[in-house]
């Protein structure tokens, strides 16, 4: 498991993160929700060593991750970021090619090869494999990225449980591309055994895909489990100051729909344009 033990995060006498507990689980999509400024994005930076802990501590199956090399962290935890900018003519497939970088001394070139193809496949942007990345509109970048990051995880003999971390994957993504994506995070959680964290701002795709939902306030962890607890509108409406409904999701067995109540702009009496 990928977990953090009462870690807080301060920096320049801000606390950013404050005693928060997660735990991702192999086989698991565990969502982190939160408004902008919670602590999301923060917390991926220290579980991928980006920073580091002011206090707690963070371990990695079952041993600290200060305990694992660098090497050995990629090669059992990938990160896409929410952007990730090239100015280099590489090509896609080089792109993804750069997730093998963990693997060149101990897989042969075929088997990076290998896994570079899978990844284009399972990310279904193996018809821009050619393409020159900078050429490519956002969300095909960010699909690119998602493909780099399935080859940096595609090793089989892996006897280590590997983790994927996703900080707001489907951003620039339409809305088909945006169930495929996590779709694909849930399907690989359970056939891969990988433990899976994404970031996300829409409530109703955590409600779909996660089997976890964390949501996050100022730094802090408001409330943590199943979505049928995590999104209660009481939940909702104390991290996100709106009102919403909750009901049963028409199409799936025990998962919540949240219906958002429009704003009322009455209040505002002297608005002016």
């Amino acid at each position: 498991m990928l977990s953090t033990e009462h870690v807080s995060l301060t920096i320049r006498d801000k606390t950013l993160l404050k005693d928060l507990s997660l735990t991702i689980k192999p086989g698991e999509v565990l969502a982190v929700l939160g408004p902008n400024g919670a602590g999301k994005s923060t917390l991926l930076k220290l579980l991928s060593a980006e920073l580091k802990p002011s206090q707690g501590q963070i371990t990695l199956n079952a041993k600290p991750l200060t305990a694992w090399t660098k090497a050995e962290q990629a090669r059992l935890r990938a990160v896409l970021p929410q952007s990730s900018r090239l100015s280099f003519p590489f090509s896609a497939e080089e792109v993804v090619m750069m997730g093998r970088i963990p693997y060149r001394h101990s897989h042969t070139h075929n088997q990076n090869r290998q896994a570079v193809h899978a990844a284009l496949q399972i990310a279904h942007v193996e018809h821009l494999a050619q393409r020159l990345f900078t050429s490519l509109s956002g969300g095909e970048q960010q699909r690119v990225q998602l493909a780099r990051v399935l080859a940096q995880l595609w090793q089989v003999d892996s006897e280590q449980a590997r983790y994927l971390l996703l900080d707001e994957p489907t951003s620039a993504l339409d809305l088909a591309h945006q169930h495929h994506v996590l779709g694909l995070a849930q399907h690989l959680a359970k056939t891969w055994n990988l433990g899976v964290l994404t970031v996300l701002h829409d409530l109703n795709l955590a409600a779909l895909y996660a089997d976890q939902i964390a949501i996050l306030k100022e730094g802090q962890l408001q409330t943590y489990g199943e979505p049928q607890t995590s999104l209660a509108p009481s939940h909702i409406q104390q991290a996100f100051a709106v009102e919403v409904e909750v009901m049963p999701y028409p199409l799936q067995v025990n998962r919540p729909l949240v219906i958002t109540q429009r704003p009322n702009f009455n209040q505002f009496t002297t608005l002016t344009l």
